[in-house]
């Protein structure tokens, strides 16, 4: 008979990547229960309760967040995966293309932000505050050799005014419903970036104390198998990129 575990989980990709996973814990002994959530509240205060045995819906930014905000003791266990932002082409068509004064269009809410900036940082195109991390804003700009102007818009509008921005940085969702596709990007978080390593790797998580439980361990092991890698980069195209 096996164990079950429960696992609170949104439903793309997160509930998706789980069941690529069910074969594998079955073997090790284990009933994967998925229940899915279509919020970001409920599936932290569920595991807070006892009511699941883990949870994977959240970067490591929100997680924090949440946390602080709620008095929470939830921890990441693992990495599973990202949902790389992408540099997308406007007026030109590439990074070498831009000239002194160019604008790239970022998202303009906090967290986007700086997602963005840390972006633009990693291609070279800007330097940041290093204390800034998450909370980065143009404030936190110390080098920008071309001077190039960013134009802080709300996200939802970006891929609409690419024929009046030299570049813009827009977030996976966004663009999926504008047409686009991360391929289409000329360039994207890299998996060893900050970005990724620090905030926004989407995360496996328990309640703090439970991190080295049997089943536990073995949800991270089926997670991170080859099965849920090729999975990911056979069914997403790009869109979500394992982090092991």
């Amino acid at each position: 008979e096996l164990t079950p575990i429960k696992v609170g989980a949104s439903v793309t990709p997160h509930a998706e990547i789980l069941e690529a996973a069910k074969a594998d814990l079955a073997e090790a002994g284990y009933d994967l229960q998925i229940v899915e959530f279509e919020d970001y509240v409920l599936p932290n205060m569920s595991l807070e309760n006892g009511e699941l045995d883990a949870n994977y819906f959240q970067h490591s930014a929100y997680l924090a967040d949440f946390n602080a905000e709620n008095d929470t003791n939830i921890v990441e266990v693992a990495k599973i995966h990202y949902e790389p932002f992408g540099i997308y082409a406007g007026k030109v068509s590439s990074l070498d293309a831009l000239t002194e004064g160019s604008k790239i269009a970022v998202p303009n809410d906090s967290t986007n932000e700086a997602r963005a900036l840390l972006l633009l940082e990693q291609e070279g195109l800007i330097k940041l505050n290093k204390d800034a991390g998450q909370q980065a804003t143009i404030r936190d700009i110390t080098e920008n050799s071309k001077n190039l102007e960013i134009v802080e818009l709300e996200a939802a509008t970006i891929p609409r005014v690419l024929g009046e921005v030299d570049l813009a940085v827009i977030n996976g969702n966004y663009a999926i419903s504008a047409g686009m596709s991360i391929k289409d990007a000329v360039a994207i978080e890299a998996k060893d970036s900050r970005a990724v390593e620090d905030y926004y790797g989407n995360v496996l998580c328990v309640k703090a104390g439970n991190e080295n439980r049997e089943d536990i361990k073995a949800l991270v092991k089926a997670l991170q198998s080859e099965t849920v890698k090729k999975f990911m980069e056979d069914t997403y195209d790009g869109a979500v990129v394992p982090c092991f």
